[in-house]
C-alpha cells in the first residue's frame, strides 16, 4: 500500500486575499501541521503521497490532487459550509476583542464557541468529502482552517 498523505499544500494565490499577520500565522502554522500529520486517501487513487492545490473557482471550492501517475480535480459547494463559516468568524472577532477587553471566564467561553463551530465545520467537510477523499477528523480540521482563509476573500 502506498502512502495516504499529503506531501504539499499550495493555496491559489488569486483566492486569497490580504490578511492580518494572525491570520497568516493561521494558516501557516494550519499547512504545517497538515503536512506533519495527515490522512488523504482519494477514492480510487493508491499512488501517494499527493500535491494539494487549493482553491475557489466561482465560489466553490476547488481541490488539485495529484501524484505521480494521478489527478483528479474536485468542485465542491461551499454552501453547507457557509452558515457554520460565518458564525465562525463572528465568534473569532468576539474571542479577539476579549482578548483586549474581558475577563478569563468570557475568553474562555468564547474560546469553546470558537472551537465547537471549528469541529462543526471540520464535520461538515469530512462529510462533504466522504466518498471523494478519506481523512481524519484531524485532517478536516486543518483543511477547514485553510477553507476559511479562502472563504475570508469571498466574504469581502
Amino acid at each position: 500500500m502506498s502512502d495516504q498523505r499529503l506531501r504539499s499544500v499550495v493555496i491559489d494565490e488569486e483566492s486569497l486575499a490580504a490578511v492580518s499577520r494572525d491570520q497568516e500565522q493561521e494558516r501557516q502554522v494550519a499547512i504545517f501541521d497538515l503536512l506533519e500529520d495527515n490522512s488523504f486517501a482519494p477514492e480510487g487513487a493508491d499512488v501517494g503521497p499527493y500535491d494539494l492545490k487549493i482553491g475557489l473557482i466561482d465560489q466553490r471550492l476547488a481541490l488539485d490532487i495529484s501524484s505521480e501517475g494521478y489527478h483528479h480535480a474536485l468542485l465542491l459547494s461551499l454552501t453547507p459550509l457557509r452558515a457554520v463559516i460565518k458564525d465562525y468568524f463572528i465568534v473569532c472577532a468576539s474571542y479577539y476583542d476579549a482578548i483586549r477587553n474581558a475577563t478569563p471566564h468570557q475568553i474562555e467561553a468564547l474560546d469553546m464557541s470558537r472551537r465547537a463551530l471549528h469541529n462543526e465545520g471540520s464535520s461538515l467537510l469530512a462529510a462533504r468529502l466522504e466518498g471523494k477523499v478519506a481523512t481524519d477528523l484531524a485532517t478536516a480540521r486543518r483543511l477547514f482552517t485553510l477553507i476559511c482563509a479562502l472563504h475570508r476573500r469571498d466574504r469581502r
